[in-house]
């Protein structure tokens, strides 16, 4: 399975997917407008074995509610990435049972390698 969540009104996620050209065999997951399942998220877990690695902390939202302040459990980032989008670190992408989280060029450049 080839898959990639990302925000379409984010300006790095579209010049990742550009980046990797996705074939017409990539499922593409706007976040905003197909809510992630918990089903979706646990098998996202089970190839990071983090719900931390899965969490955006540079979301507005991650400040807003002083949640910079706070230590927060495997359960609370499991539970707010539910709760809203925006805590998803961006883009996710999966290739077979590989996962590659975020935009770092590292990642970025081992996603890219991996869909082609």
């Amino acid at each position: 399975m080839k898959k990639i969540y990302h925000l379409s009104t984010c300006n790095t996620c579209q010049r990742i997917i550009q980046e990797i050209n996705p074939s017409s065999d990539v499922q593409l997951q706007d976040i905003k407008t197909e809510t992630i399942t918990k089903d979706q998220l646990e098998a996202m877990y089970a190839l990071t074995g983090s719900y931390e690695t899965l969490f955006s902390k540079r979301a507005q939202l991650y400040r807003q509610r002083n949640l910079n302040e706070q230590t927060l459990s495997e359960e609370d980032y499991k539970n707010l990435i539910l709760e809203h989008y925006t805590f998803l670190k961006r883009p996710v992408m999966l290739v077979d049972n590989q996962i590659f989280v975020g935009n770092s060029k590292k990642v970025v450049a081992q996603a890219v390698e991996a869909f082609n």
